[in-house]
């Protein structure tokens, strides 16, 4: 097929070009900065500088472009450092993830576009009672807190509508896999603590793993959700200090939750010690996806063990080894 990836330069898109290649598609990827062109031509897209914030001109690029099939994984993640805000630090994917998504499927009808796939996410989502990991059938949380209520409300609708328009909806882990990935820094300086008893549950997904069922979606009908997680939801308290080993860092500080509220505000406390994971077993089932990292425990290890490297040689880190017994 000819595949439109919208937010090909952004962590998953880069790793989905090269898949979507390998498995016979001819791919067309959307970037906003025009410095991603060259970096996209080396990983076999034909690049496309366009705003999916401007319908006219996205109406205009699908059109032109006709393609079989559009993948939506815009967003705008990079430097997230406020969490206490939530919202606010997320106002721009969620300005992708409804009027961006808006443009897309209007473009795809008038282009007669059949195939849709969309990115969501799994972790923290579901409702806060019953059992610690949920599958696409359970429900979503009916009260998140203050701070995320518009960045659940534009996944949420990113959702409906995608199914609504036949399109394929899916919901990813926490990412990993790269080396500027979110987590890595705050780990590092031990500004993530467990907060109260860590027993917010999280699934993650590899970066290569989560492409991998992105390229499996395109050959299946819609409408559908699937949770894209590996095989291995964990509590806080279990994976946090696994991530701190593997990265060089100290283990994390314990803090308690009066505390961990103050500084990081009631939703990080959520995610922290009340959040459930997902299931995987639909996506498995259905798309025939195959991990090739099951569990954060081997990825996180074979992800970042060249970047603990170069930190010990540069002189920065603890032995890995070492810093458990600090």
């Amino acid at each position: 097929m000819r595949v439109l990836v919208a937010g090909a330069s952004g962590a998953i898109g880069t790793r989905l070009v090269p898949q979507l290649i390998a498995a016979g598609h001819e791919v067309v990827g959307t970037h906003k900065s025009a410095s991603n062109a060259s970096r996209l031509r080396a990983l076999g897209a034909e690049p496309l500088q366009l705003d999916l914030l401007d319908p006219d001109a996205v109406t205009r690029a699908v059109v032109a472009q006709k393609p079989d099939a559009i993948v939506h994984q815009a967003t705008a993640l990079a430097n997230l450092t406020d969490l206490k805000n939530f919202d606010r630090t997320f106002h721009q994917t969620n300005l992708l993830r409804t009027r961006g998504t808006d443009a897309l499927l209007a473009a795809a009808q008038d282009a007669g576009v059949r195939r849709f796939v969309a990115q969501s996410y799994a972790s923290a989502r579901y409702a806060r009672t019953g059992g610690m990991v949920k599958s696409e059938e359970d429900p979503l949380d009916p009260d998140p807190p203050p701070a995320v209520r518009e960045s659940w409300a534009a996944m949420l609708q990113l959702e409906q509508e995608v199914s609504a328009a036949g399109g394929i909806v899916l919901r990813y882990g926490t990412f990993y896999g790269a080396d500027n990935d979110g987590l890595i820094e705050p780990v590092r300086k031990r500004q993530f603590p467990i907060a109260g008893g860590g027993g917010g549950v999280w699934s993650f997904m590899h970066l290569d793993d989560g492409a991998a069922a992105t390229v499996l979606a395109l050959e299946h009908n819609g409408p559908a959700i699937y949770n894209v997680v590996d095989d291995d939801p964990a509590a806080v308290r279990e994976w946090l200090p696994v991530l701190a080993q593997a990265l060089g860092a100290k283990p994390p500080r314990r803090v308690p939750r009066w505390l961990a509220r103050l500084f990081a505000g009631e939703a990080a406390v959520m995610m922290a010690t009340e959040s459930r994971g997902a299931s995987n077993a639909k996506a498995k089932r259905e798309l025939g996806w195959t991990l090739r990292y099951p569990s954060w425990r081997n990825g996180f290890v074979a992800t970042y063990a060249s970047s603990v490297r170069a930190h010990h040689e540069a002189g920065r880190l603890v032995d890995p080894v070492s810093a458990t017994r600090t």
